[in-house]
């Protein structure tokens, strides 16, 4: 079951990257979050140019994701626009319009200290 699950993570995360970059995401940042929370296996950070797209590539990821694999993300902030939050269970998304995505630094709360995440 475990490797299962772990295989439906993998080709989840691949999804999300991908839908990210088809939408011109930028500064995506992915984060291997194994081992150090139960919340999720990974974590997505990226920037959108404005409002209207953070808004847009959260809403095309959502519906992408309950064609590709059948079910409903939680998703917050899409009617505003500066930070969204897509919880897919074992992956999280945080699509931020770029002041805001600088103003929280999530990465740095999740990265060790001089390390880095896998950019894509």
């Amino acid at each position: 079951m475990m490797a299962h699950s772990q295989s439906i993570s993998d080709k989840l995360l691949e999804r999300i990257l991908s839908s990210l970059s088809d939408d011109k995401a930028e500064d995506v940042v992915q984060i291997n979050l194994q081992g150090k929370s139960s919340v999720a296996d990974h974590m997505v950070i990226a920037s959108g140019r404005s409002t209207r797209q953070v808004s847009a590539m959260a809403e095309k990821l959502t519906d992408r994701i309950k064609q590709e694999f059948g079910f409903t993300s939680k998703v917050e902030g899409k009617d505003v626009g500066d930070w969204v939050l897509i919880d897919t269970g074992d992956v999280i998304v945080h699509i931020f319009r770029p002041e805001v995505r600088e103003f929280y630094q999530l990465e740095k709360m999740w990265l060790p200290q001089g390390g880095s995440a896998s950019a894509n």
